[in-house]
C-alpha cells in the first residue's frame, strides 16, 4: 500500500506544472475576485481585475503563437512563473503591472482613448481614482496626516470665501 502511495506522490510531482498552473491562474483568482468584490477597497478589485487582463493577454498570445510555443518546452514553466509573479500577493504582479504600465497608458491625456468606458463614480459623483489616491495616501502616511491635510485644505478653501465676501462689500 505504500508503494501506491509514493507512485501517487511521484505522479503529482512530475505533472506539477500541468496540476499547478489551472490552480494558479483559475482556482485561486476566482477565489481572490469573488472576495475583492465583496470587500469595499478599491486596491483589491485594481489587483484582480488587472491579473483578469494580464490572463487574457496571456491566453490570446498562447492561441496566436499556439505552433510556435509548441516548440518551446520551457513555455510551461515560464507561463507558471509568470502567473505566479502576477497571481501571489507577496508579489502583487498585476498591480504593478497596472500601476506602471496600463494606468498611465490610459491617464496620460496625450493618448487618444478609442476604447471608451466611462468611469465609475461613488455616491458623491467624484471618480473612483480620488478614493485609490485617499486609500493610498492613509496606507503610506497614516490616517493623522490625512486627517492634518484635509484640515489644511478645509481651512484654506474658507479663506478664500472670507477673501471673497470680504471684498464684495
Amino acid at each position: 500500500m505504500g508503494s501506491g502511495a509514493g507512485n501517487f506522490l511521484k505522479l503529482v510531482l512530475k505533472n506539477f506544472d500541468v496540476l499547478a498552473g489551472p490552480v494558479l491562474s483559475l482556482a485561486y483568482p476566482l477565489y481572490a475576485s469573488v472576495r475583492a468584490i465583496e470587500s469595499k477597497s478599491p486596491v483589491d478589485d485594481q489587483q484582480w481585475l488587472t491579473y483578469w487582463v494580464m490572463y487574457s493577454l496571456i491566453t490570446l498570445f498562447e492561441l496566436t503563437f499556439a505552433k510556435v510555443l509548441e516548440w518551446i518546452p520551457m513555455w510551461p514553466y515560464a507561463k507558471l512563473i509568470l502567473t505566479c509573479w502576477l497571481v501571489l500577493p507577496y508579489f502583487s504582479g498585476a498591480a504593478y503591472i497596472y500601476e506602471h504600465y496600463v494606468r498611465p497608458f490610459f491617464v496620460n491625456p496625450q493618448n487618444i482613448n478609442i476604447w471608451y468606458v466611462p468611469s465609475k463614480k461613488d455616491s458623491l459623483g467624484k471618480p473612483d481614482d480620488i478614493l485609490t489616491a485617499a486609500e493610498k495616501y492613509i496606507q503610506e502616511n497614516g490616517t493623522e496626516a490625512f486627517e492634518n491635510m484635509i484640515s489644511k485644505a478645509d481651512k484654506s478653501k474658507k479663506r478664500g470665501k472670507n477673501a471673497k465676501y470680504e471684498g464684495s462689500h
